[in-house]
């Protein structure tokens, strides 16, 4: 099975490619985020990726159309939560790389983390795969997530301390 992964950033790769790469899944790397601000931690995330991919000896795709007035457009409006549309952004691109690749289905390295909406990574995958015509596999990776932890430390990989968008950031500042 040919699977484009959507990569959100080294460490939740690390563990995630392996992962699909055990169940015999012939894995593409893809990253595509313009929900991470400022532009020099876009940067670092996507050379963690890079250097996870590199490792793992997978292919990268990358979309880096970083545009954050855009992305606060399109998750602005709407209904719904704010997360759930994000989600929803980065996996209908995803989708749609995966279905003009010919790929037999998506996922994300999203699925890893106990920080992110699941409910949110399931629902806006299904309607991405119905929408491109690409199955969307949702697997409940936080188990890993500690394994993750340990192999981005052990590679030397940028870990950052929120999900990546300015209201994200703002919210930890604000909560703490």
């Amino acid at each position: 099975m040919k699977l484009l992964l959507h990569v959100c950033c080294g460490p939740c790769a690390s563990a995630t490619i392996p992962w699909w790469q055990e169940r015999r899944a012939e894995v593409v790397g893809f990253s595509f985020n313009p929900n991470v601000h400022p532009l020099l931690e876009y940067r670092r995330r996507l050379t963690g990726a890079r250097e996870v991919c590199e490792v793992a000896g997978v292919e990268l795709v990358e979309d880096q159309s970083y545009d954050p007035a855009a992305w606060f457009a399109a998750v602005a409006a709407g209904e719904g939560p704010r997360c759930a549309r994000c989600i929803g952004q980065r996996l209908d691109r995803t989708a749609r790389e995966a279905a003009g690749r010919g790929c037999d289905a998506f996922s994300t390295s999203l699925s890893i983390s106990p920080w992110q909406d699941h409910e949110a990574i399931r629902s806006q995958g299904a309607g991405a795969g119905e929408r491109h015509g690409v199955e969307f596999i949702y697997e409940d990776l936080r188990p890993l997530y500690a394994e993750s932890r340990r192999l981005s430390r052990q590679l030397g990989i940028y870990r950052q301390k929120y999900c990546g968008c300015l209201v994200s950031e703002w919210e930890r500042y604000r909560e703490s």
